[in-house]
């Protein structure tokens, strides 16, 4: 990218500062393009796709690619990776749902940055895999079991941070359909099922309250917006907010966390108060380092950075929460969504509701008509999607 297209934000970085952060994460890239936490540590396909987001958009474009070639060669034949990896080595073999969903948000992100056509039909067959795999986990309410072991055992339970990024990953995934001419009608009523159980049925997932991420998540991850969103943040600001440092990541403990603190500005975004996803972005800053890295979290009565370790997603999470904030590029809109669908269906529900089978309160398909995106591909040739070599 030129210089003139890396976002910055005034009072809180500048386009020369987000390149720096950048510049750290692709430090910590490993040869094979995996990029873990931190230096020597491990690797999980979400925040691995969240640095890819954030190197594309910090000038480090050529990094971005690699680490989506990682991902595209690492995926199993069943569309899931590994839960964890070291150094190449899998620790944990088992898969999570959300983890792998993420590629659809991350592919993408990508399309609305870069509009390369080779790019999508490259990386299409990866992301049908993947959320064939994570439909393919979809519980009778509607929610997503959020792993399946080693042993190929599937949780009974769905969380809600997760299923919430795995709806936003559906919407994504659904916008690539249209524009590679392929429709994945399985997709749109999963994710009518997905939203309905988000919005109505939230006492069905794992209970998880005491994270800031099941308060804000299902803002995020666009199940709940409109006259919905303000209430539920409003309803734990001071629990989780903390003025001029941050937001903790659980209620029980004075820690605040970076990236919690991000992805409530982007939520806030999403929603349309600006202002306030403005200061909370300021507030973090605390937690960046000399060399553009961001440190993970601040325990405030201790005055201590805990755990002692700069985390490659946090400073990913901060780049596009700036772009976001921004607007300086296409992909600044990943979150707030314009150019997604705009709602699913809502048919199929075996969750015993007397509103089963309407039609969504808002209008479907915004990025799956052509006339809307001036950018559509329109890439064919892909009706037949290769198995994967290996396992």
């Amino acid at each position: 990218m030129r210089p003139a297209d890396i976002p910055g934000l005034p009072g809180v970085m500048t386009p020369d500062e987000v390149m720096r952060t950048a510049a750290s994460i692709a430090r910590v890239q490993e040869r094979s393009g995996a990029i873990p936490w931190f230096r020597g540590g491990h690797v999980d396909p979400w925040d691995h796709i969240e640095c890819a987001m954030a190197l594309l958009i910090g000038g480090e474009a050529e990094a971005a690619g690699r680490a989506y070639g990682w991902l595209f060669d690492t995926q199993r034949r069943n569309g899931s990776w590994p839960i964890r990896m070291t150094a190449g080595v899998v620790d944990d073999g088992g898969a999570d749902t959300n983890m792998c969903a993420y590629l659809a948000v991350g592919v993408w992100h990508h399309w609305l940055v870069c509009h390369d056509e080779a790019f999508v039909a490259r990386a299409w067959p990866a992301v049908r895999r993947a959320l064939d795999y994570v439909m393919g986990m979809q519980l009778p309410f509607g929610g997503i079991a959020w792993a399946q072991n080693e042993q190929g055992g599937v949780a009974d339970t769905g969380l809600l941070a997760g299923s919430s990024s795995v709806y936003h990953a559906l919407g994504c995934g659904v916008a690539l359909a249209a524009l590679v001419d392929m429709p994945q009608p399985e997709w749109e009523l999963a994710g009518g099922r997905l939203g309905h159980a988000l919005r109505e049925h939230e006492n069905r997932f794992e209970p998880k309250t005491r994270y800031s991420m099941d308060w804000y998540y299902p803002v995020l991850g666009g199940a709940v917006r409109g006259d919905a969103a303000q209430p539920r943040i409003d309803a734990r600001w001071q629990e989780f907010v903390v003025p001029g440092l941050g937001i903790r990541c659980v209620d029980d403990n004075p820690w605040v966390t970076g990236a919690e603190t991000c992805e409530l500005a982007l939520s806030l975004d999403a929603m349309g108060s600006r202002d306030q996803a403005v200061t909370l972005l300021e507030d973090m800053q605390h937690l960046r380092d000399p060399d553009g890295s961001y440190w993970t979290g601040y325990v405030y009565p201790d005055d201590a950075r805990w755990p002692e370790e700069c985390t490659t997603w946090t400073g990913a999470a901060a780049i596009l929460a700036v772009d976001a904030l921004s607007r300086t590029t296409s992909g600044s809109d990943i979150f707030r969504g314009s150019r997604l669908p705009t709602g699913f269906t809502e048919i199929g529900l075996e969750c015993g509701c007397e509103g089963a089978n309407r039609s969504p309160d808002r209008v479907t398909g915004v990025a799956a008509d052509p006339g809307q995106d001036p950018h559509r591909a329109q890439i064919r040739g892909l009706d037949e999607v290769p198995a994967l070599e290996g396992a």
